[in-house]
């Protein structure tokens, strides 16, 4: 009988997020973890001590020259994200790249075009569109029992939770803050319940009045860098769809407000919540509020990195596909834009 083939995986990242992945890759057995490549050595000794990673670079221009790799997952920082995608799928590699996609759609787009043209699978890690509760709304969207979706609200707020780790206060090398960071979240999630319509404007506003200065308060996340800091504390925006729908988003690091993980809509014939799940609608001449009796409880984080496996190995049909990062990605630029200029953003 013939061996049965696995998906030969490198990494290029192999801390924080990285380590994330290589937990649930190294439990698949129809895949095998082959090396990793990290500028830091302390994160490749943590990877081979923990993981199992026999062999490690600190290039992965190397890595992807010397390893036979079937696919690569890229979780470097977001000023990292475009070139090692467009390497690997370069080789001959799957990708699975951690969101936001790229610093700036431009950079998107590039990594589009490159997967297209190696005819490989380019997919973005938006683990949120997995979730029951995402699953659950996006097929009863799909069936008609909400009407045409007209607005819809996302919250990604924290009261004060920036990051004290990583370099996730500095535009340079992450495109932007809490919007970029957590707000691509919500909004993907947000976006794919509602059918993915297409954006075609954007007004945005961001504030920075607390990263930049040093911590002040007894919090979770205290003695985060604030002499680097240059992203912005709180973000708002506005996207209108082609289809005539409004999105509204908020997202921060830091904001006098209660933490928020939410997104809610409001639909010609019927409303819903995510948190609390809930829909709202009317029945027989009374305002009727419904919940899922059962809805099944799972690692969506893991269905994640199951189905790109199984795009990857197998050629099913990729769930979570680079465009969808795109048209996100083109949203968080146009928001942006318009918190820069003061006008709306059309978005291409």
């Amino acid at each position: 009988m013939a061996k049965k083939k696995k998906l030969r995986v490198g990494f290029i990242g192999t801390g924080g997020i990285g380590r994330h992945h290589m937990k649930y890759l190294t439990g698949y057995p129809d895949v095998e973890v082959v090396a990793g490549a990290d500028t830091s050595e302390a994160a490749l000794k943590a990877a081979r001590k923990d993981h199992g990673l026999a062999r490690t670079y600190t290039s992965y221009q190397k890595m992807l020259k010397e390893e036979k790799l079937d696919a690569v997952s890229v979780c470097t920082p977001n000023g990292m994200h475009a070139k090692p995608s467009i390497a690997a799928l370069r080789a001959g590699c799957h990708v699975i790249v951690e969101k936001p996609l790229a610093m700036n759609a431009r950079e998107g787009q590039a990594m589009v075009n490159a997967a297209r043209k190696a005819r490989r699978k380019l997919v973005i890690g938006f683990q949120w569109r997995y979730h029951p509760k995402a699953q659950f709304l996006r097929e009863a969207v799909a069936k008609g029992l909400f009407g045409n979706i007209l607005y819809m609200r996302c919250s990604a707020l924290r009261r004060r939770g920036i990051p004290n780790w990583g370099v996730f206060g500095r535009k340079d090398l992450q495109g932007g803050g809490p919007l970029i960071d957590i707000g691509v979240h919500i909004m993907e999630m947000a976006h794919y319940v509602m059918g993915e319509p297409k954006p075609v404007a954007a007004s945005g506003h961001a504030f920075r009045y607390i990263g930049d200065k040093k911590c002040s308060v007894t919090c979770p996340w205290e003695n985060w860098d604030h002499k680097t800091y240059t992203v912005e504390d709180l973000a708002v925006g506005q996207i209108r769809f082609k289809n005539g729908a409004v999105m509204q988003v908020e997202a921060s690091f830091a904001a006098h407000v209660k933490d928020t993980w939410n997104f809610s809509f409001m639909g010609e014939k019927g409303g819903a919540d995510f948190d609390k799940l809930s829909i709202h609608t009317d029945e027989d001449g009374y305002m009727v509020d419904k919940t899922p009796a059962w809805l099944p409880e799972y690692d969506y984080f893991e269905r994640k990195m199951r189905a790109f496996v199984d795009t990857a190995l197998y050629n099913k049909p990729t769930e979570s596909p680079a465009e969808a990062g795109l048209v996100i990605q083109k949203i968080i630029d146009a928001i942006y834009k318009s918190a820069e200029t003061g006008k709306e953003a059309p978005i291409r």
